[in-house]
């Protein structure tokens, strides 16, 4: 019997959730606000938050509940309400606050909370970086990229070996799905099958790590241009503060070239004091010439002027937030960078991943009120406060110079705007992927305009929460050919079905690709992973196809007769 799943919030997250389960076979239920044209009884109209809702729903007898709505506050209410009802109810709760869904998930059994915005993150960072993923995976505390290739006649694989592409421990091969032959990955690895034109091979890579390894010499100039840098946006302060110490070194000179007696200490007191009020020494007036009576009167009135001025600017520039905003925009990129335009949850997750992979970031944010900005300063992310759209706005962030562009704010016609400015001013540009919500819109965008990527954070992110609802702890998760594919780990117990099997011999039975072993502190890769004897305590990481999850559920007795 196969599970029951409820999707509660069926907007355009949630109804690709729903369309993605019930596609893969699995007894799907959701839950609207409102009617959905085309939707017959498989969905319940009505208060989502409303118990009378949720037992119409069959909250009573099902075994995960999906969140999918984008108000946290409403997602809370439902979780409380669903807890209520059904106190075993697996829960999957898409939460902005990511920080709140890690207390719910320490604090609530069976309660997995996932980000649209961390699950797309990594994915138009790998666009950037001109590797289009479908998908990614988490291993060895990474996140691997996963992507499809199309073997042509051209292609460097063509008629290579799959037991060739095997043994690598930078790549991991997932999934296989020949144009003709009716075989599976591990069979056709175990037969030294070769690929042919038409057939598709799934695989995650490695990720590749930028290292800087800068000397003391690129160091020092790199503080020199900030310095020089700094030195260019504050003018204003400077040209005061120049003209300033000017007016005091000449008062100085004329003083001591008219009063023989009078020594530099003395008359550079008498400068200081008559220039800013403050008095001092005033038998060096009282004694001199008209002329420089004359010249000290001028030098008081303009010295009160220029003091007025200094310590306006000198206020604002040092308890205000200018030298915040002066020394931030030193730390911006010359070159080999990437501009992210629009700082909300997507793009912080792509800052993050980015740095944590060596590659130097800027951002432009034209909310003064942006909540992550404390975030972005705390890691030391350079933050343009304009609106990107702006080619002046962009060249300050370098655009030229840059390698590419991610264009990721909320507004589908502001990234397209964002993306043609910068296409203009910098047609060089190795990259420019655009964010669009609308998958259709996306679409059109690409073909039309032929950015590097037009990505839909609804269409990476809803095959994880689909994943997440089937098979519990997902590791990643793919589409290949309307097929939700997934990876996960499984600990094999004693009960287990793939207990006391071959890797290989299993692994064919039901359709599933071993990516590696831990048993007793060892990782098992490679060949000996297909020859590996399964025992209790190892655990398996695999990818298999989301409507065959239910194979680890049944007993070895009826595994084995199906085989």
């Amino acid at each position: 019997m196969k599970p029951r799943i409820i999707v509660c919030g069926l907007g355009c997250t949630g109804y690709k959730i729903f369309h993605l389960l019930r596609q893969q076979g699995a007894i799907v239920v959701g839950i609207s606000d409102r009617p959905i044209t085309g939707e017959g009884s498989d969905i319940v109209v009505g208060n989502p938050r409303s118990a009378t809702t949720l037992l119409s729903a069959g909250i009573q007898k099902a075994h995960t509940l999906v969140l999918a709505g984008k108000d946290d506050a409403l997602n809370l209410a439902i979780l409380m309400q669903a807890r209520i009802l059904n106190p075993q109810i697996r829960v999957i709760n898409r939460l902005f606050n990511t920080s709140l869904g890690d207390r719910l998930d320490q604090t609530l059994l069976d309660h997995t909370t996932m980000s649209v915005s961390a699950l797309a993150g990594p994915l138009f960072a790998f666009a950037a970086l001109g590797n289009r993923a479908i998908g990614q995976l988490k291993l060895y505390n990474q996140t691997w990229p996963i992507y499809e290739e199309y073997i042509n006649q051209e292609h460097p694989w063509f008629n290579r070996k799959l037991s060739d592409l095997w043994d690598d421990r930078d790549r991991m091969l997932i999934y296989y799905l020949p144009v003709e032959r009716q075989i599976d990955l591990v069979s056709g690895v175990a037969t030294n099958l070769s690929l042919r034109e038409g057939d598709r091979l799934i695989f995650a890579t490695k990720p590749n790590q930028r290292l800087y390894q800068e000397n003391l010499l690129k160091k020092s100039w790199r503080w020199l241009s900030r310095l020089r840098q700094f030195q260019r946006l504050s003018k204003s302060a400077f040209a005061i503060t120049s003209a300033l110490f000017l007016i005091i070194f000449i008062s100085t000179i004329i003083y001591i070239s008219t009063e023989s007696n009078l020594n530099l200490i003395d008359a550079l007191y008498f400068a200081v004091g008559m220039i800013t009020g403050a008095g001092g020494n005033e038998k060096v007036a009282e004694n001199a010439p008209e002329t420089v009576k004359f010249f000290t009167v001028l030098m008081m009135l303009l010295g009160t002027g220029i003091i007025g001025i200094f310590y306006a600017v000198l206020n604002d520039f040092v308890l205000g937030t200018r030298f915040q905003e002066y020394w931030e925009a030193t730390k911006i990129p010359e070159s080999n960078h990437y501009i992210i335009a629009g700082f909300g949850g997507i793009g912080l997750n792509i800052a993050e991943f980015l740095m944590k992979n060596g590659y130097e970031v800027v951002v432009i944010e034209q909310d003064v009120n942006n909540r992550f900005l404390n975030t972005a300063r705390s890691l030391k992310i350079p933050v343009i406060q304009g609106d990107a759209s702006l080619p002046t706005t962009l060249q300050s962030a370098n655009i030229s110079q840059a390698e590419g562009l991610l264009a990721v704010t909320s507004n589908d016609v502001i990234n397209l705007e964002i993306a043609l400015t910068a296409k203009g001013i910098a047609p060089k540009i190795d990259s420019i992927v655009v964010r669009c919500q609308d998958p259709h819109f996306a679409l059109m965008v690409q073909q039309v305009f032929d950015f590097e990527a037009v990505l839909s954070p609804t269409e990476l992110a809803s095959p994880a929460f689909a994943a997440a609802a089937i098979g519990g702890r997902i590791l990643g998760n793919g589409i290949t050919a309307d097929s939700l594919w997934v990876a996960l780990a499984t600990l094999i117990t004693p009960a287990h079905p793939f207990c006391q099997q071959v890797v290989k011999n299993i692994a064919s039975k039901a359709d599933f690709v071993p990516l590696y072993i831990e048993s007793n502190g060892q990782t098992i890769h490679s060949w000996e992973l297909l020859d590996y004897h399964l025992v209790s305590g190892d655990v398996l990481y695999l990818t298999m196809p989301a409507n065959r999850l239910d194979l680890l559920w049944r007993n070895t007795a009826l595994l084995t007769a199906q085989g």
